[in-house]
């Protein structure tokens, strides 16, 4: 919304997805660096799935999660709309040239790259995440949006697209913010824990 207030034609410039970028970078790492030890800082609940599918988080506890994110990114829209005297809240839509399925490998593949990040930086036996977690975590989401940006938007995150999607009223391929994440994260986690290197969280309860 920034890059479009100061940029007239903000799609043609390409400093504006980089500006997006860095923002998104930036934004991720202290969201997460603030919440690692409070709630894991998964902020998205594709890498709450992917968690899930690892063992590393319940169904239950995941149906939590995944409850408080969307209600989070649709009040942030909202707050995000009162604020800015209605202007219109920018949703995930993909190239018009590209299709459905297209769209979906793009964001499956960028949240693969994502989750799997995660799965590195919470592992015990990498030592505590300390501050490099959340940084690395960060340089991730924003080249994610630098690569996918003029494809997909580069979301990786469900409720990001969902909050957007409710307070806009904009539906448009909205399946493709939900698949594609998923699927991308759900491998990340059968990859990581069962044949990269497998590990446990003894405070996590069992998958119910």
């Amino acid at each position: 919304m920034s890059a479009s207030k100061m940029t007239p034609d903000a799609t043609s410039d390409p400093s504006s997805l980089v500006v997006a970028a860095v923002a998104h970078a930036f934004a991720l790492s202290v969201a997460v660096y603030m919440a690692a030890n409070v709630s894991g800082g998964h902020l998205n609940p594709a890498v709450t799935f992917g968690l899930v599918v690892g063992g590393h988080v319940s169904i239950i506890t995941a149906l939590f999660y995944w409850s408080v994110q969307l209600l989070g990114s649709t009040m942030a829209c909202l707050l995000l709309r009162v604020l800015t005297a209605g202007q219109a809240i920018p949703t995930s839509v993909i190239a018009t040239e590209m299709t459905g399925f297209g769209g979906a490998v793009i964001e499956s593949i960028l949240t693969f790259a994502l989750v799997y990040t995660v799965y590195v930086t919470m592992d015990p036996k990498r030592g505590p995440m300390g501050l490099i977690g959340p940084i690395v975590i960060g340089f991730v989401g924003g080249a994610s949006v630098l690569a996918a940006g003029p494809f997909t938007g580069g979301s990786m995150n469900p409720a990001r697209s969902f909050g957007s999607a409710i307070i806009s009223g904009n539906f448009k391929n909205h399946g493709v913010y939900w698949v594609g994440p998923f699927v991308g994260a759900g491998i990340a986690g059968l990859v990581y824990q069962n044949l990269i290197t497998p590990f446990s969280s003894p405070d996590v309860p069992p998958m119910v």
